[in-house]
């Protein structure tokens, strides 16, 4: 039997490379943990939703594995050609409406037999609006699921209850505030959102893909500047390894999957079983030896500018490392992509699970 753990599930957008929550909740049911409450944003709402029915992860899986673009995105021409600059997005909302209906159908929060907030934002005002909180449990889950899922200009907002929202990642792309909320216990936090990887050749592929770039990285900044002074309640940050794939990518599916299952169960390996036991901070933590290759460092001052507390500036302008031993959380790896020319190494003290 599954145990009732007091722990809230973060589920963070990424476009497609969102199936690999997927294989995370196949990680934790195997693991016989049920998180009291899930949070998604995005293709996280999406799958959170279908969670959150209580549909049978096998199923999920195959659902997964079947979708094609068709089912989620084909071009407004009509629109396009009618409205020109006045369309309302590049893409019909009617695909995706059916495949999220065919998923969650009519219900609304208040009927699920599982607890789930869906993040978005108002367009009008500007808020956050967290569907599934009290007095937010009346609207229904697929117009959330939606709107969490409306990339503004690439699917039309969704009215809501008197309010027009989008994709909540325009915000916070992994809600965590929103999971406190709910429940005070750790939070496990599934990033598929970030930029880490370096690129080549975006600006020669199209205006898709120049527009996801963009929002990798804003998602990938917007989630380190939240997390990076994070002390409680503790966060188990698992990042599966999908930086090099598209958002837009339809043909990854097995990999996205058995990724997201293998980064859950190797994070969760460094960890004691009773998260509840983690102390403050994002977890997993390790010791690790920073240094600069003073001949790779042009001495621009990114980084004792960003992380002053870590470096220090020479005679010379070039960067100095105050004090080599760190002990890291998953968030410092943002110290190493800062450096324009990769002169910042990170080295660990001792190996990590595959």
């Amino acid at each position: 039997m599954a145990t009732r753990s007091q722990f809230s599930l973060v589920l963070g957008g990424g476009g497609l490379k969102g199936l690999a929550h997927v294989g995370v909740l196949r990680a934790l049911e195997e693991r016989d943990l049920v998180p009291e409450v899930v949070v998604g944003c995005s293709i996280g709402a999406l799958i959170g939703a279908a969670w959150a029915t209580g549909m049978p992860l096998r199923e999920m899986e195959d659902r997964a594995l079947a979708l094609k673009r068709a089912d989620v995105f084909r071009v407004a021409h009509l629109d396009m050609a009618l409205k020109r600059m006045l369309s309302p997005a590049v893409y019909r909302r009617d695909p995706l409406e059916q495949l999220i209906a065919s998923l969650v159908g009519t219900r609304t929060f208040s009927e699920l037999p599982r607890r789930l907030v869906i993040n978005t934002v108002d367009i009008n005002s500007g808020s956050q609006m967290l569907w599934g909180l009290p007095g937010l449990t009346e609207a229904r889950v697929g117009d959330a699921v939606f709107a969490s899922c409306a990339l503004p200009g690439i699917l039309a907002p969704k009215p809501i209850n008197g309010h027009v929202c989008v994709d909540g990642a325009v915000m916070e792309n992994l809600p965590i505030r929103a999971a406190m909320a709910v429940c005070r216990g750790p939070i496990i936090a599934v990033d598929v959102g970030g930029a880490g990887a370096r690129r080549h050749g975006v600006e020669r592929q199209g205006f898709a893909s120049t527009y996801a770039r963009g929002l990798e990285i804003v998602m990938n900044t917007l989630a380190e500047e939240l997390l990076r002074d994070w002390t409680d309640p503790p966060i188990v940050l698992v990042r599966p390894r999908v930086d090099r794939i598209s958002m837009f990518a339809f043909n990854r599916t097995p990999y996205l999957i058995a990724e997201g299952f293998r980064a859950l169960n190797a994070t969760l390996d460094q960890l004691p079983r009773d998260l509840e036991g983690l102390p403050p901070g994002i977890h997993p933590q390790r010791e690790v030896t920073l240094s600069v290759d003073r001949e790779a460092c042009i001495g621009c001052g990114i980084c004792y500018a960003r992380e002053p507390h870590i470096f220090s500036r020479l005679p010379n302008g070039k960067a100095a490392v105050k004090t080599p031993k760190q002990w890291w959380s998953p968030v410092g790896d943002r110290v190493v992509r800062g450096c324009p020319t990769g002169a910042i190494t990170v080295e660990q003290s001792w190996p990590l699970p595959d």
